[in-house]
């Protein structure tokens, strides 16, 4: 049984959710987003909740259960407040800059590393070190910063790179152990 499809996802004033058979659209606030779900699952919305129902009892159904609803209470949440990834830059030399809809990028390469904003997704510099992306779709926020992370991933000696806030990186001891037997 799935505990998490089965709760209901309470609809927070000022959103309003049209469901056209599979097809789900949250609108609030922040924007609109439309996503389709399996044809097995059955979205209903009654009394300002929304809940998700399996057709089954197959191990595949039961999965899409929890997925369906996550996946939509995601929706409500992102249209609300939106998501947020915020990213650190450590480095000598590293450092972030915007210049109009592109993030600019200096990583010890010989040239620059510039990143355009995508739809749906505003990136935030307050300062030199420091990135924050924006949005209302989890799923592309997510994607973005773990692109901006694979630029530069943080490396085990130094720590040097661009790592998600909070992030700990697990660091190595470099070559003072050689040569003990």
């Amino acid at each position: 049984m799935s505990r998490i499809g089965n709760a209901a996802i309470s609809v927070p004033s000022g959103v309003d959710v049209k469901i056209d058979g599979t097809t789900v659209t949250v609108k609030g606030p922040k924007g609109t987003l439309t996503r389709e779900f399996n044809k097995k699952m059955t979205i209903a919305l009654e009394d300002g909740k929304l809940t998700v129902k399996r057709a089954d009892e197959e191990k595949e159904t039961k999965s899409l259960h929890g997925l369906t609803r996550t996946l939509i209470n995601n929706m409500v949440t992102g249209v609300t407040t939106g998501y947020s990834k915020t990213l650190e830059v450590e480095g000598v030399g590293y450092r972030v800059a915007k210049q109009g809809k592109n993030l600019v990028m200096n990583l010890g390469f010989s040239h620059q590393v510039i990143m355009p904003e995508i739809d749906g997704i505003t990136i935030d510099v307050p300062n030199a070190n420091l990135i924050v992306v924006n949005g209302i779709d989890k799923e592309k926020v997510g994607q973005f910063a773990a692109e901006i992370r694979e630029k530069r991933p943080p490396e085990p000696y130094k720590g040097k790179g661009i790592r998600y806030q909070g992030e700990r990186i697990i660091r190595k001891e470099g070559k003072a152990g050689k040569g003990k037997k």
